[in-house]
């Protein structure tokens, strides 16, 4: 054994002491940590032909790389819609990487069976039947690719035909109907063949961004009779939007449609009785997108899918191979997603679920949407300030006379809050997103006052 390797193993509890120590010091200091400046990388280094060893590693991280990595775990980073990571859920992160079990199959461990029980009890939070399972994946994106190629199975199978034997030529002209739809959808219909070209935007609602049923209705009776898929949306990006599921699903019973609805963060108003409303529905999807390391707090990457149609699932995802079992009632993961070996992500799901239950996850949903809003009241009050749209949910999308891209940078390099850019309607603005578990209302006003002075 290389020397280095067999000091780190006869050491291995030391080094292990060590790291925690080292990664409680960084969360310790997360909250007073530049949020996300713009750092200088340091210039390239060359393979190392003799190792340091793992404490060397760690000392050389500390010195090159650590300071310049954001604190996006924490309070104040409120750009795209990131998570932290719960207590409960980093310690499972840190026991998945311990006991490095591959999730693919059944054989020899209980791993797939708590994959299993974890999704069981997301799709019980989301208020979804018993109908639906579910399967662990990298993010939305991969999760809106499972789902819509499994609705790409349904198409071929209205139509006769195999995608997943025949090729996705079999389909002949496909349509993808959404009202505003995420970018990781037109992505997906890259990646699946199907193609960008093959969505057609429906008219929102006025100064919405939620479809309009109506004119849904007919785009999809322009089709006469031919099977579609329709992507609807439970929390769009800009301002929490959210199509009324419903209604969408009741088109079904005139028209042949299969229906994924991606709440990749929108699934969470679920646990706000005050919010609840707005995914009134969810349960009529054929396929939902929910992404884990945005508002359940665990850490990237993970996220689920849920469907109905297991079956069709198995049809595109199944891996043959003499040493894997057939697919049977309950399938190994490895027929389920694109990844043949997979992490347990499920285990930091589960035990941040274990460890706060869905009182503690109600929480933090609600304390997030109240800082939301009290972010907009305040954001409302500022002198040339707009908001572009109400405060649905946890998002704040605002306008400003100026140059956002130089107050991007501003409020960056400031080091006390991070915001993404956006346009919505033809209007440049700022974004922020709130679904970290420990931002206070503290944070909200530090927040406002570095808008107050770059802003300006």
């Amino acid at each position: 054994m290389d020397p280095l390797l067999a000091g780190d193993l006869a050491a291995l509890p030391e080094l292990l002491q060590a790291t925690r120590d080292y990664a409680t010091r960084l969360l310790a200091g997360l909250g007073e940590r530049p949020v996300a400046r713009t750092p200088e990388a340091p210039s390239p280094a060359t393979l190392p032909a003799h190792g340091v060893g793992a404490a060397g590693a760690l000392d050389l991280f500390d010195k090159r790389w650590a300071p310049g990595f954001s604190a996006s775990a924490g309070p104040r980073y409120l750009g795209f819609v990131t998570g932290g990571a719960t207590p409960a859920s980093l310690a499972g992160d840190w026991l998945t990487g311990a006991l490095d079990q591959n999730g693919s199959n059944r054989s020899g461990s209980t791993a797939a069976d708590l994959e299993d029980e974890t999704a069981g009890w997301l799709r019980d939070m989301f208020g979804l039947g018993d109908g639906f399972t579910g399967a662990f994946v990298s993010g939305a994106t991969m999760s809106n690719v499972v789902g819509l190629a499994i609705a790409r199975e349904w198409l071929g199978e209205q139509l006769g035909v195999s995608i997943a034997q025949q090729g996705v030529g079999a389909l002949g002209e496909v349509t993808v109907l959404s009202g505003t739809p995420h970018s990781s959808t037109v992505k997906a219909l890259a990646m699946l063949g199907i193609g960008r070209d093959a969505l057609r935007l429906v008219p929102t609602l006025p100064d919405r961004e939620a479809v309009d049923v109506a004119a849904l209705e007919a785009a999809l009776r322009d089709l006469g009779g031919r099977p579609a898929i329709v992507v609807a949306n439970a929390g769009t990006v800009n301002t929490v939007d959210f199509d009324d599921l419903r209604a969408i699903a009741a088109l079904r019973s005139e028209y042949p449609f299969w229906l994924h609805t991606d709440a990749a963060f929108g699934a969470f108003a679920a646990l706000s009785p005050e919010h609840a409303h707005l995914v009134d529905g969810l349960d009529a999807s054929d396929s939902v997108c929910v992404d884990l390391h945005k508002w359940l707090n665990v850490p990237y990457d993970s996220a689920v899918q849920f469907t109905r149609r297991r079956d069709l699932q198995v049809r595109v995802f199944q891996n043959a191979a003499s040493y894997l079992g057939e697919p049977g009632p309950r399938p190994d993961h490895v027929h389920l997603t694109p990844e043949n070996s997979r992490r347990l992500r499920a285990l930091a799901a589960w035990f941040t679920l274990t460890a706060y239950g869905t009182e503690g996850h109600r929480e933090i949903v609600r304390r997030d949407i109240a800082a939301a809003h009290r972010l907009g009241a305040r954001l409302a009050a500022l002198p040339g300030v707009r908001l572009l749209s109400p405060v649905r949910l946890n998002v704040v999308c605002f306008t400003f006379p100026g140059d956002v891209a130089a107050a991007v940078r501003a409020i960056a390099d400031a080091g006390e809050a991070f915001l993404t850019p956006t346009v919505y309607r033809g209007v440049p603005g700022l974004r922020a997103a709130f679904s970290n578990w420990r931002t206070t209302e503290a944070d909200v006003d530090r927040v406002v006052e570095t808008l107050r002075e770059h802003l300006a």
